[in-house]
């Protein structure tokens, strides 16, 4: 303030000009009327609270170049400073200041030039907030009006939804000052929270978020878990949940006869007679509104071992038809067949039942040889039954068969050559001990040569042989045929073989 005031330098021919600095005054706050151009050879400068300087009662004060002196008027508050250039300071601003200052300027010549100027005073606006008409609207039935308090003059009001602008809707209304939003037909996504922000040329503030508290729903509730299956003894805990506001109340029944009120139902060591259609009503004292579901539960005894019966258990090959029956008592159940451990692969020679309780093959084959199970099973249990056994007996001969099988044959051909291996030692060992002894008769008892054919044969029938006799017994194990592949007990013969050295 003192720079401008000092460093101001006045155009000669220009007009004297009043400056509010700042233009917009915040109240309480301090505001310089700056006078521009003020011209040479003054008297004394005359200030005016109003526009009308004839009138005595509006003069604030005079003060005197010459003797630089200051006199005070009626419109005198105690709070304006008057500068040697006819600047007027006005310190804590308040709202009965605002309007038009007069300066008149008297000249040495008692000339009289009279300039205006005035300033706009705004408020520091407090920090606002937010209050509804309806404090617990409900969905799609009321309309809520929001209103940002204080109310202020010359105040600018915006919302905001979420820290974002307010969205364009058709049930979203404003007041024309902005000061109240109107949200028509609430719905629970209007919860907010909700702003108001304000603001003038000299400050700005915004509110705390608001939120609605809309009631709604209930919404169609839903049963967890869905599993809709039980065993008897088990606990029966059914959970029902509704989106609501205010939390929903739930009541549950069973084809129309009331079991409990609570959110969770618990059944403990349910039966045969828990079976049923379990309902769920969810209810809203805010809303007045109701909503249910049902879920049906089954409630199924375990299952006891089934057996199979069969017409044959042991048949041969080509024949049929062989009729194995799953026997159970227990209903409602499902049935599959095991062969060999394996789900049975039903070929053309195989049918089942409706009920796949009957497995019927035929004409039957030496491949459907082996161990047969069925299980059965509801949505909570299954059991297995014993294992049968079936035969297929089949001729060797037959084309494509080798009479044995794999594992027979194997052990056939590893028995030979063991045994042909422990002849073969044998006859080595005699043959080296009997070698020492004869090695002078084999000389005298070798043919001689001929020179003809019938001499050598006549040499060779004349000729003295030496026989050596042994005698072995050998145990081999042979398995026997058997009609089944199931291993069977093997047989035992004495072999007796006779080596001969010469």
């Amino acid at each position: 303030l003192v720079s401008l005031l000092l460093s101001w330098s006045l155009p000669i021919s220009a007009q004297a000009a009043i400056e509010s600095v700042p233009s917009n005054v915040a109240e309480g706050s301090n505001v310089l009327l700056l006078v521009h151009n003020v011209p040479p050879d003054l008297h004394a400068y005359n200030w005016y609270n109003g526009g009308d300087a004839k009138d005595p009662s509006l003069r604030i004060l005079t003060y005197s170049i010459q003797n630089q002196t200051t006199s005070t008027g009626p419109a005198y508050s105690g709070r304006e400073t008057v500068y040697n250039n006819g600047s007027l300071m006005i310190q804590n601003i308040t709202q009965n200041d605002t309007g038009i200052y007069t300066l008149q300027i008297v000249k040495q010549s008692y000339e009289v030039e009279t300039v205006t100027g005035q300033f706009r005073i705004y408020p520091f606006l407090p920090k606002p907030s937010i209050t509804s008409n309806n404090s617990n609207p409900v969905e799609d039935q009321n309309s809520v009006a929001l209103t940002c308090n204080p109310e202020t003059q010359s105040t600018t009001y915006q919302w905001l939804r979420n820290g974002q602008s307010l969205p364009e809707s058709g049930r979203l209304e404003l007041s024309l000052d902005n000061r109240t939003l109107t949200i028509h037909n609430v719905t629970r996504n209007d919860k907010g929270p909700y702003e108001c922000a304000t603001w003038n040329p000299v400050s700005a503030n915004r509110s705390d978020p608001f939120t609605l508290n809309i009631s709604y729903g209930p919404d169609t509730p839903i049963i967890l878990p869905s599993a809709p299956h039980y065993l008897v003894g088990a606990t029966l805990s059914l959970s029902c949940q509704a989106a609501s506001n205010p939390p929903a109340q739930y009541f549950w029944s069973i084809s129309g006869r009331y079991l409990q009120s609570t959110q969770v139902l618990s059944v403990p060591n349910i039966n045969m007679s828990d079976n049923g259609n379990y309902t769920c009503l969810a209810y809203n004292n805010a809303t007045g509104r109701n909503r249910t579901t049902v879920k049906t539960v089954t409630v199924s005894e375990s299952l006891t071992k089934p057996s199979i019966h069969g017409n044959n258990s042991t048949v041969t090959e080509n024949e049929g038809p062989l009729n194995l029956t799953c026997l159970t008592n227990d209903t409602g159940i499902s049935i599959q067949w095991i062969h060999n451990g394996q789900s049975l692969q039903l070929t053309e020679r195989m049918a089942l039942t409706q009920d796949n309780s009957t497995l019927t093959i035929n004409p039957v084959r030496r491949e459907d040889a082996g161990a047969y199970q069925c299980e059965v099973s509801n949505p909570v249990s299954h059991n297995r039954s014993d294992l049968f056994r079936l035969t297929v007996n089949y001729d060797p001969s037959a084309p494509g068969s080798s009479g044995l099988s794999g594992g027979a044959i194997a052990g056939i051909v590893i028995g030979v050559l063991a045994g042909v291996a422990l002849i073969g030692g044998l006859v080595y060992f005699l043959y080296v001990r009997k070698t020492g002894g004869a090695g002078d008769q084999r000389e005298h008892t070798e043919p001689k040569a001929s020179a003809s054919k019938h001499s050598q044969d006549a040499c060779t029938a004349n000729k003295i042989n030496e026989t050596t006799y042994s005698s072995l017994n050998f145990n081999g194990q042979q398995p026997k045929i058997s009609t089944s592949a199931s291993p069977s007990p093997t047989a035992t013969e004495t072999i007796y073989t006779e080596v001969k050295k010469e």
